[in-house]
C-alpha cells in the first residue's frame, strides 16, 4: 500500500486519503474548510423589539400598497397615512434613515392632503 504524509497533521495515511494534487489528507482539509464555512455564518436571533418592528413593516408596506386603489376616497389617504407610520419603526431599528425621512415624509404629505379636503 502507498503511504503518504500529510502536511498538517504530520501522519502517515493511504494513498486513497488525498485528493488529487493536494498534500494535505482529507480530514485535515474537512477540518480546515467546515470551521471556515460557519464562521461565515452568524447565527442570530432576533431581539422582540426587531419581530415587532418587522411586523409593522410588513402592515404597513401592505397599507401603502393597497392606498392607490382607494386614493380618490379620503380612505386611501387615510391608509397612506396608517401605512407610513406603520412602516416607520422598521426602518429606524434598522437604522435606515433615508427611508425613516421618506415615510415621514409620505405621512406628512397626506396628512396636508387629507386636511386641505
Amino acid at each position: 500500500m502507498v503511504m503518504r504524509k500529510c502536511n498538517k497533521c504530520n501522519k502517515e495515511k493511504a494513498l486513497i486519503k488525498f485528493r488529487e494534487n493536494k498534500k494535505t489528507c482529507l480530514k485535515c482539509e474537512y477540518r480546515f474548510k467546515q470551521r471556515f464555512m460557519r464562521s461565515l455564518v452568524q447565527d442570530r436571533r432576533l431581539s422582540a423589539i426587531e419581530r415587532l418592528s418587522n411586523r409593522l413593516g410588513y402592515m404597513g408596506a401592505a397599507f401603502i400598497m393597497i392606498s392607490p386603489y382607494l386614493l380618490p376616497n379620503t380612505i386611501g389617504g387615510i391608509t397612506y397615512v396608517i401605512g407610513g407610520i406603520l412602516a416607520i419603526p422598521q426602518v429606524w431599528v434598522a437604522k435606515q434613515w433615508n427611508l425613516v425621512v421618506v415615510n415621514l415624509n409620505v405621512t406628512i404629505g397626506y396628512l396636508i392632503y387629507l386636511y386641505n379636503i
